[in-house]
């Protein structure tokens, strides 16, 4: 079995929020203030949810957590699910179903296996899943891209008062209008249709080039390693070419229109790249992402939603233990 090596998040989990800025100015520029709204909300529940499991363990909530050598709500970790969960989730979520994915997320995505370290799913995805599942239909309430509401009116739909946005300021997302044409092609969902933008979702696309810079600051500082973003995008690259048929009512869409679509690019540089319920070779992190990749296209062209990233990571989170094993019976192999 493989031993995989001490991870220490010190040094990491304050460069992984840094690099989280670019893609968070992104979707304020598309969006409006939903994103930071959804921290707002994320970020406290995360640490009262550390500090309730603290309590019920009978553990000091600011002593010094013996693993690090750190106050254990400074380690980092449930701010760093907590933020990524709320950068994938639609801007204008109610605020009981952050509250709820947040919490769910870090009491049994982690606190039920032990705490940061021992958690086998990733669990920001595992929150993710919960109220993707539970709620369909408010994470399908993608706002209109560059039709930002103020800060008062995002702070009415988010909390649930008042009379909310006005009519019209939601729509399909381009992966789900996509999915679920049977009669226009490519070109005229692209002319007519305003979450279609240059080659993938409008809005959507800038944001997956905003975390795309943030992926390559991870790289560049060594935080992440190349394996599993490089397996997940290659692979989701060519299984689009593969089975891209043009600009036809059925088409799939592009492989550009799939790269920066949905939650490509923060699924593959933050969510694919989490050290703990990845695999722990190089190798096997690069199966992963290969994986991942393909799942997520699989899930998308023929699933039950338009981005399977949530579901393609917790599968693959499934099979880490056999990646581990293979890798190791291959590094054991006598060239």
């Amino acid at each position: 079995m493989t031993t995989r090596p001490a991870f220490d998040p010190r040094p990491s989990m304050q460069l992984v929020l840094l690099a989280c800025l670019p893609g968070l100015l992104a979707l304020f520029w598309q969006y409006g203030w939903g994103s930071l709204l959804q921290l707002l909300v994320a970020l406290p529940v995360a640490l009262a949810c550390e500090a309730l499991v603290r309590r019920l363990r009978r553990q000091p909530v600011a002593t010094q957590a013996a693993l690090f050598n750190r106050p254990l709500l400074g380690e980092g970790s449930a701010l760093v699910s907590a933020t990524l969960l709320a950068l994938a989730l639609p801007p204008y979520s109610p605020w009981w179903l952050t509250a709820c994915a947040c919490a769910f997320a870090l009491l049994f995505g982690k606190a039920l296996f032990g705490g940061f370290g021992q958690n086998p799913l990733n669990p920001a995805m595992l929150g993710y899943a919960l109220v993707l599942v539970a709620f369909p239909v408010q994470l399908s309430q993608w706002p209109t891209p560059g039709q930002q509401p103020g800060l008062g009116e995002a702070l009415q739909q988010v909390l649930g008062v008042g009379g909310g946005l006005v009519d019209g300021w939601s729509q399909a997302t381009a992966l789900d209008s996509l999915k679920h044409n049977d009669r226009l092609t490519v070109d005229e969902l692209f002319a007519g249709h305003a979450a279609f933008g240059g080659v993938g979702g409008h809005g959507a696309e800038w944001v997956n080039l905003a975390f795309l810079l943030g992926g390559l600051f991870l790289l560049q500082r060594k935080v992440i390693r190349w394996h599993a973003p490089a397996g997940l995008l290659a692979s989701l690259f060519v299984i689009s070419l593969l089975c891209w048929n043009g600009s036809g009512s059925d088409s799939n869409g592009s492989p550009l229109f799939h790269l920066l679509s949905g939650a490509t690019m923060l699924g593959a540089f933050f969510i694919a790249t989490e050290p703990v319920s990845g695999a722990a070779s190089d190798r096997g992190r690069l199966y992963f992402g290969i994986g991942a990749g393909l799942l997520v296209y699989v899930i998308r062209t023929w699933g039950g939603y338009a981005d399977g990233m949530a579901f393609a990571i917790l599968l693959m989170n499934l099979l880490t233990p056999s990646l581990d094993r293979l890798t190791a019976r291959s590094r054991e192999t006598p060239a």
